[in-house]
């Protein structure tokens, strides 16, 4: 494990069903490697996780902060960070 923090990772598995039916991981190592592939990015804050998304095309013009913050690819990590997924 490499580019995600172990906490970012186990997050994800407890959380991943906001974004899918069925879990796509199981363990620490698949939820690696489907966040790579995805090209999940870990902000430092709502307002860098908020700009990453204007700047990759995602719709965001005219939505509160709220509905923002609840879309489904966005998870707020304990921390104050925020995990990006676009699956």
């Amino acid at each position: 494990m490499n580019e995600y923090e172990e906490e970012v990772l186990k997050y994800f598995l407890a959380h991943q069903d906001r974004l899918f039916d069925e879990p796509v991981a199981e363990t620490l190592e698949e939820a690696e490697a489907f966040l790579e592939d995805c090209m999940a990015v870990v902000c430092k804050n709502f307002a860098e996780a908020k700009e990453y998304l204007d700047e990759s095309g995602a719709d965001i013009t005219g939505m509160s902060d709220e509905e923002i913050e609840e879309a489904q690819e966005l998870f707020a990590l304990p921390d104050g960070r925020y995990l990006v997924v676009e699956a």
